[in-house]
């Protein structure tokens, strides 16, 4: 028996749902939201349908609770949407653009009845010109199709059928849908690229010129905008990190565009310290204390109530004394990332796989250790399925590689649908060189990478610091059911059993102290614990499904944090005074 779980959130959602202005970082004053009721169906044709029998609060999809249809259709099926609109006066201030966050996985749009663009993908946003379609009273038009039969497109943990490590599945739109209006000659991305010192802000148009106004801790700075670029060098520059998570806000004015955005300055690097490569960040070798994070809730799947659930997360992670989330194969809502930023949270960003998955040679046969392949040219040769995941990996760099917290990447996760991995590492470099790179998370690995990426939840650890800096990039998975917090009570899911909360929080102290702790002096430089939430039949989160109950105290996790910080810099600071070993 499944049990429906709202989340605090959830359970109090009145009015227009997410009403927060959908894209942080490049910011206007023009937001007409179009969240909220719509009217709905679904069927198996595609051709427009004359009559809606449902509604659909929008961005929750089908499946969830607070979209109010809480069903999946047939794989294949087409989810249609209707909604009528009037803009205000004085909107309009040259062209209209339609918005949508993301919706799973092919788009296609009309308003007033003429097609206004298609999308492909199901992370990534989505921008249609729907000037010369608009009218005084306007009928707008989307049509979602999802079919996870052909895993071609980037999926993550959906699954026709649902269990374990697999989730329910997600279709239609799942984002904030909303329109905006620019002048004819506008700012459609600002780029930056940052160290230690300054900022260079790139809004990708050379004809583009301005002023850039940037708030610093010694007051405003503005510099020229020249051929679309400005260079930003504050004075006494202060540089971005989980204990001091300063960001410089500024506003660009080009023509008659005018938008407000954020950047930090911080550097990354990996050095040798004591024999051993470490990751550091601004200069010295830091410990990423993390946790996984599958963005699942309760009530709304791929999206919470509100955008207040993301921040509940984040800082409920920061009291138990994590500074890292492993965001796992899924994209978030912009708002995620710039919470994440304004917060001092790092994420470690997955790319979202596609291809087949098999149980025995994913999981199985890895488990018990065989892990490395040396060559993976072999390994998913599906062109179609290749090409599709190089555009997703592009698309999700394009679309994140702005914001601060992402400090790291992860191409494959444990061999989903991994391929050409050497290959892809370079193409990932070629996006953004200014990141560390996993290139495969827990095993078959073999070809260029950043990172010694390992997954322990079996078996005896063997943790050895080679030329890489080592990463433990999943392990834990202690399981505590919560009477009346369980999505599934007759099938849970997990690694390890506990039946208390003290049971619990000691199976976790023990690993952290006699497994995590004494690597930490000999080369480990992150450890990812699975995971932050319960998730469906899986109850090894440090907090419930519906998130209403935190499964730790905070102080003795807190404390865990300090040793594994003062871990790393105690043997940092030995190392140096040894001049022959750094």
């Amino acid at each position: 028996m499944f049990y429906d779980l709202y989340t605090p959130e959830g359970e109090v959602l009145t009015g227009t749902p997410w009403p927060d202005y959908p894209r942080p970082r490049l910011r206007r004053d023009s937001f007409f939201n179009l969240n909220g009721r719509w009217e709905f169906t679904a069927r198996e044709e595609g051709d427009l349908p004359a009559a809606y029998d449902r509604t659909i609060l929008v961005p929750f999809c089908p499946e969830s609770l607070l979209s109010g249809v809480h069903t999946h259709f047939p794989e294949g099926w087409h989810l249609f949407y209707r909604r009528r609109f009037t803009l205000p006066d004085g909107f309009v201030k040259g062209r209209v653009l339609l918005q949508i966050g993301a919706a799973d996985q092919v788009l296609d749009a009309w308003l007033n009845g003429m097609p206004v663009g298609s999308h492909t993908g199901g992370y990534e946003h989505i921008t249609f010109d729907i000037t010369q379609a608009l009218a005084a009273e306007n009928e707008l038009v989307l049509r979602v199709r999802d079919d996870l039969r052909s895993p071609v497109l980037p999926y993550g943990k959906q699954t026709m059928n649902r269990g374990g490590m697999w989730y329910t599945p997600v279709s239609g739109i799942w984002q904030t849908v909303w329109l905006e209006s620019v002048p004819d000659r506008y700012i459609r991305r600002l780029d930056v690229q940052a160290d230690g010192a300054r900022a260079i802000l790139d809004t990708g148009d050379p004809a583009l010129t301005g002023t850039v106004t940037v708030h610093t801790p010694e007051g405003p700075l503005t510099v020229p905008l020249k051929n679309g670029r400005a260079e930003v060098a504050p004075p006494s520059p202060r540089l971005w990190s989980p204990e001091d998570p300063y960001l410089y806000d500024c506003a660009i004015e080009a023509g008659a565009d005018r938008v407000e955005s954020y950047f930090a300055l911080r550097t990354l690097e990996i050095r040798r310290v004591g024999g051993y490569a470490r990751l550091c960040l601004n200069g010295k070798p830091y410990f990423f204390h993390g946790v996984l994070d599958q963005g699942y809730y309760s009530d709304g799947l791929f999206t919470p109530a509100s955008p207040a659930c993301y921040e509940q997360d984040i800082r409920t992670m920061q009291a138990l004394g994590f500074n890292t989330l492993r965001k796992h194969i899924k994209v978030e809502p912009d708002i995620f990332y710039t919470l994440c930023d304004r917060l001092g949270m790092v994420v470690f960003q997955d790319m979202v796989n596609n291809g087949d998955y098999r149980y025995l040679r994913d999981t199985v046969l890895p488990t018990v250790g065989f892990q490395h392949r040396r060559h993976d040219t072999g390994m998913h040769r599906d062109p179609a399925a290749r090409a599709a995941f190089l555009s997703g990996m592009e698309a999700t760099v394009a679309q994140l590689k702005n914001h601060p917290c992402i400090l790291y990447w992860t191409i494959f996760n444990e061999g989903w649908g991994q391929f050409e991995s050497s290959r892809a590492f370079r193409r990932l470099r070629q996006l953004d060189g200014s990141r560390f790179i996993d290139s495969t998370s827990g095993w078959f690995r073999g070809g260029e990478t950043d990172v010694d990426s390992r997954h322990i939840y079996f078996g005896p650890w063997k943790l050895d610091a080679g030329e890489k800096p080592l990463v433990l990039s999943e392990f834990g998975g202690c399981c505590l059911p919560v009477e009346g917090h369980m999505f599934h009570p007759d099938k849970a899911y997990g690694y390890s059993a506990c039946k208390t909360r003290e049971e619990f929080a000691r199976a976790i102290r023990e690993l952290y102290e006699q497994r995590v702790l004494p690597v930490v002096p000999k080369g480990l430089c992150a450890a990812i614990y699975t995971q932050l939430s319960d998730v469906e039949d899986e109850i090894n989160g440090l907090v419930t499904y519906d998130r209403r109950t935190v499964k730790l105290d905070e102080a003795p996790m807190r404390e865990l944090a300090r040793r594994l910080q003062a871990a790393m810099e105690e043997s940092a600071v030995s190392c140096m005074k040894q001049p022959n070993l750094v």
